[in-house]
């Protein structure tokens, strides 16, 4: 197959359940709703053979489908079902015969065309099946499953852009369809990694090209390669905003808090609007104890951006450091109920209980101190858990080694 988008066996084996539940959909379609042509009644055969493909008896649907067409030729619909029973078979050049005679009785039939393409695609000739497809998209604008295909034939084709924009057609009109997240995740992946490789053609050593190997180290938690990279990009573009933040967040990754706040504080004099500095400031200044700093910066950061991840606990925390034991419980009580991440939860659980004794809230402080236990106990398991598994997965290890799995 012409270019790099090549589809596994386990892949195309769900193309082929995807395949099959459309084209049932639209024999059933036919099969109750067919506008025949001509004064009569469809023929018994033709019912017989739509039984007959509704069950899965193939060979048998062929033949009464072939029956109908030498009865009545100028039937469209025959013929479609015909090409899409030997779709099916595997028998592809039939297929296609029969689609094409469908489409020059009816040239507007509804999925002709994109059956056309798909077959087209099984057998490789991949500008027929664009062309097929492209068209059925033409007449169906609305058929997500339809530009599904046009994406797919594109990315075979390598137009990673084309198919990009075809998938996102597709899934607007289908936002529920997996296997059209799938393809269009690919499509961008492709669009970006090309999009990647002509920036490093242009220029192998700009600061832009830092920043994209910086980030690409930072989401494989590589952060002292990241850290690297973005101070090669600061070097070269020492005023650029957001850089420094980005290296910021890094420092505070490998726990290099002086560096950090220094970072974040240099973004600020470059640009005193990136409330991401500003807020991420303000957490630094809660983890050194400075809570009026730290919920200063903080709410200005709110002010701009409501609900940044770990607002509430953050801000929780500014207000237990001033003693404002009522304030912090409020946001430590909308943290345990909004906050996703593990760790930031139990803590802000253990940190509900602190507030609720200060409070004199006993039980609740019981309660909250409870739950707090209850995740820590959990995330123990987990950790065992994965332990074992690591040490199963690797058996030659010492034990030593063993201790320290993977995270």
């Amino acid at each position: 197959m012409k270019g790099s988008y090549l589809i596994s066996r386990a892949f195309y084996a769900s193309f082929r359940g995807f395949i099959s539940s459309l084209w049932i959909g639209i024999f059933l379609l036919l099969a109750t709703a067919l506008n025949w042509s001509q004064a009569t009644a469809p023929p018994p055969q033709f019912e017989q053979a739509t039984a007959a493909m509704r069950a899965g008896n193939l060979d048998v649907a062929a033949m009464g489908f072939a029956a109908v067409i030498r009865q009545s030729p100028s039937f469209p619909e025959a013929h479609f079902n015909l090409g899409l029973v030997n779709e099916e078979r595997g028998r592809y050049e039939e297929a296609v015969a029969s689609f094409e005679k469908a489409l020059a009785l009816k040239p507007h039939l509804h999925g002709a065309n994109l059956f056309l393409g798909i077959t087209e695609f099984r057998l490789n000739r991949l500008e027929k099946a664009h062309t097929a497809v492209a068209k059925e998209t033409a007449n169906y604008p609305k058929d997500a499953s339809a530009w599904m295909w046009l994406g797919v034939v594109s990315l075979a084709q390598d137009k990673a852009e084309d198919a990009a924009d075809a998938l996102d057609k597709a899934a607007r009109l289908n936002p529920t369809d997996q296997d059209i997240f799938y393809h269009r995740g690919r499509a961008h992946l492709l669009v970006s990694k090309n999009s990647y490789a002509h920036m490093f053609k242009l220029n192998s050593d700009s600061w832009l090209v830092h920043r994209v190997l910086a980030q690409a180290n930072s989401e494989a938690e590589r952060h002292t390669d990241a850290i690297t990279e973005y101070e090669a990009a600061i070097k070269l573009a020492p005023a650029q905003p957001g850089l420094h933040e980005e290296l910021g967040s890094e420092y505070r990754a490998v726990n290099k808090i002086e560096e950090a706040e220094a970072a974040f504080q240099k973004e600020l004099e470059i640009d005193p609007y990136n409330v991401l500095a500003k807020y991420k400031l303000g957490a630094i200044a809660v983890e050194k104890g400075d809570g009026a700093k730290g919920k200063e910066l903080i709410e200005a950061a709110q002010r701009e951006k409501p609900g940044l991840v770990h607002m509430d606990y953050n801000l929780g925390r500014a207000e237990m450091l001033l003693g404002n034991d009522a304030a912090a419980t409020s946001h430590f009580e909308r943290s345990v109920k909004t906050d996703t991440d593990p760790e930031v939860l139990e803590q802000a659980w253990y940190q509900l209980g602190t507030a609720y004794r200060r409070l004199r809230r006993m039980d609740d402080a019981r309660n909250a101190m409870a739950t707090y236990q209850q995740l820590k106990d959990d995330a123990a398991k987990r950790s065992q858990q994965s332990l074992e598994r690591y040490r199963a997965d690797h058996p030659n290890q010492s034990d030593e080694s063993q201790t320290s799995p993977p995270q």
